[in-house]
């Protein structure tokens, strides 16, 4: 196992819901911890009294909609992955009613992590599926700007299980609500050294690393070793909620034989903005294989037009003749889509 820094995250204990907002936290651009932020939860109670207890309060929620569950033999260590060769992925996925999932892991609390099948839950939409859930375990009710932009909150639950560092399009906000998880972060800017993997399929629904972080390949992937450098470790008990912005790499390890995060995603933009993913695949089949001197140019047209000040590529012109480089809204936004699939279409 390689070591990596563990000060870089910053910390702040003592802080309840209330004594600051979300937004504020978010304002530096670093991810930050706040230890026992969430610690008076129904939730983080039980979890704290055993498994079972945990177990038992979650069952109290059941919607009785299955879940999406993933499985994976003992042998590929908790990590959900590619197969050896990468012709396919190293579990399976299946839905099952949630008490049957929990049965599963409850059966295995006692076994030892090397003979344990990898059980995992991700990314399920609470209100969905455990109604009444957030009436009393929630961080984000009250706060201004989840009323302009409201998040999407999830529950995450399983065993001894990794997932393989990548990025998400949204702030977050997460909670470890039972059991301990351990985040390695990476800032947006080590993308270079992190060797991402295929764009699809994917294990989890986004580029992951192809690093396995216990046993580095540095050979194969000898620049992760600055990645390395570039490290923020959080190590979380239950009751700690970190909060990282859009967009930087995790891994995201749940240490315990069961374990539940409570996680927000959102961003602060309109909700009719398109998805830059959809913006990046097309650049992929329209720009990258042209000779380099033109995607010099392209790249100072995209400075000027997408990525410097919003308005100054409009400033000169008359307001009636901006068009899409005036300010965007729903109706300017559903004609340049348009128009996007009109050309895509040809």
């Amino acid at each position: 196992m390689v070591e990596i820094a563990r000060s870089s995250v910053r910390t702040e204990t003592g802080l309840r819901p209330g004594d600051t907002t979300f937004e504020a936290l978010l304002g530096t651009g670093e991810p930050v911890l706040l230890k026992g932020f969430a610690g008076d939860w129904p939730l983080v109670r039980a979890g704290l009294r055993s498994a079972g207890d945990a177990m038992d309060y979650i069952r109290g929620f059941d919607g009785g909609r299955d879940v999406v569950s993933y499985t994976g033999a003992p042998e590929i260590g908790g990590r959900f992955f590619y197969n050896g060769d990468m012709t396919a992925l190293n579990f399976r996925a299946g839905r099952q009613p949630l008490p049957e999932f929990l049965g599963a892991v409850a059966a295995h609390l006692d076994t030892p992590a090397s003979q344990a099948p990898a059980l995992y839950i991700g990314s399920t939409d609470i209100d969905t599926y455990l109604p009444g859930f957030r009436e009393e375990n929630d961080l984000v009710a009250g706060e201004a700007m989840f009323e302009r932009y409201p998040p999407l909150a999830s529950i995450w639950m399983g065993n001894r299980t990794i997932a393989s560092a990548h990025f998400d399009m949204s702030n977050n906000i997460a909670c470890c609500a039972v059991g301990h998880r351990r985040f390695t972060l990476f800032p947006p800017d080590q993308i270079h050294n992190l060797y991402p993997g295929p764009l699809h399929p994917t294990p989890g629904g986004q580029v992951v690393s192809m690093v396995d972080f216990d046993n580095p390949d540095f050979e194969a992937h000898p620049r992760f070793r600055e990645a390395l450098e570039a490290a923020r470790v959080a190590e979380m008990a239950p009751g700690d909620v970190l909060v990282y912005p859009a967009m930087w790499w995790h891994q995201v390890e749940a240490l315990d034989g069961f374990n539940v995060l409570v996680n927000y995603w959102w961003n602060t933009v309109p909700g009719f903005m398109d998805t830059p993913m959809n913006t990046l695949l097309h650049g992929l089949l329209s720009l990258r294989d042209r000779p380099d001197q033109e995607k010099r140019a392209w790249r100072e047209l995209f400075d000027y037009y997408v990525f410097g000040d919003a308005e100054r590529a409009g400033a000169h012109l008359p307001e009636h003749a901006r068009g899409p480089l005036g300010p965007m809204d729903p109706t300017t936004a559903r004609r340049l889509r348009a128009e996007l699939l009109g050309r895509l279409n040809r």
